[in-house]
């Protein structure tokens, strides 16, 4: 399983999952390549459900440096790691992997460093501890927001999903700082909140628009909406006619992809206006 480090070789990555042709990662990463002129290309990887083992075991042996790993294989590729962040260990569930110089396979989980990240780059004074923050749905993005969110100092935060069960696991994890409310209560639970976060599928392309009220939110909480499929869902198209700050995923998508990078090619990239200009392109 030894590989000997050469500073010639060409460097290979990608993302796995199905579908994935829809992941702009290889605009991401290809951009970041090219800025660094590095010998290197990053791809899109699509694996089935039941080929998830025989991919990820492969990433050694032909000489990749890593990949990303998104729906919906986060759960399964993490079990077969050798080594886990512990913030993947919180989580339970990885977005990238790093193929280590003796072939071992390290699992990370970088979005709630991508999400705080993202909403510090839209308000760079922003604090987790301003008040309370409302947060919609109980999956595996919330539990990578809630934590993250947590060690940036959060002291309140208001959970809401439509079963009500899942949402009870996630706020076990931290029963001082999580509070489960009714989804029926989803409208006032917005009361005082100095930020709203949506983590449901409610509002892609394909989905029904979230069914929320904003009346009762104040005017200076900020509206974060992990979408960006379409870039402006219907909450953050009312959030922003009510004069809130309110942002897509597309932050939280291009920041994960920095620490990333960085283990795989040994650079710390920089998102600039013409990489944002390029992901914006691919919507149009």
């Amino acid at each position: 399983m030894h590989r000997m480090p050469d500073s010639n070789q060409f460097k290979l990555a990608g993302v796995m999952g199905m579908p994935i042709i829809q992941s702009r990662s290889p605009i991401i990463h290809n951009h970041w390549i090219g800025v660094h002129q590095l010998k290197a290309a990053y791809g899109h990887l699509p694996v089935q459900i039941d080929q998830v083992e025989a991919a990820v075991r492969g990433l050694a042996a032909l000489g990749m440096a890593g990949c990303n790993i998104t729906l919906p294989h986060k759960v399964k590729a993490m079990t077969l790691m050798d080594h886990l962040s512990p913030m993947a260990q919180r989580v339970g569930a990885i977005n990238c992997i790093v193929v280590q110089a003796d072939g071992s396979l390290h699992g990370h989980n970088h979005d709630g460093y991508g999400y705080i990240q993202s909403l510090k780059d839209e308000k760079p004074d922003w604090r987790a501890d301003t008040g309370p923050i409302t947060i919609l749905g109980a999956g595996g993005a919330a539990r990578a927001v809630i934590f993250s969110l947590i060690d940036a100092g959060a002291r309140d935060i208001r959970l809401l999903n439509r079963s009500r069960d899942k949402a009870e696991q996630l706020a076990a994890l931290n029963p001082s700082l999580v509070q489960v409310h009714e989804w029926s209560e989803r409208h006032a639970a917005l009361g005082g909140a100095a930020m709203l976060v949506n983590t449901t599928s409610q509002g892609m392309y394909d989905q029904a628009a979230l069914d929320l009220q904003l009346d009762d939110l104040p005017l200076s909480a900020m509206v974060s909406d992990l979408i960006y499929v379409p870039l402006e869902t219907p909450l953050v198209k009312a959030a922003k006619a009510r004069g809130h700050m309110a942002l897509n995923g597309l932050g939280m998508l291009l920041n994960q992809a920095v620490p990333a990078f960085e283990a795989w090619f040994g650079i710390k990239p920089v998102i600039d206006a013409v990489l944002r200009q390029k992901i914006l392109a691919t919507f149009n």
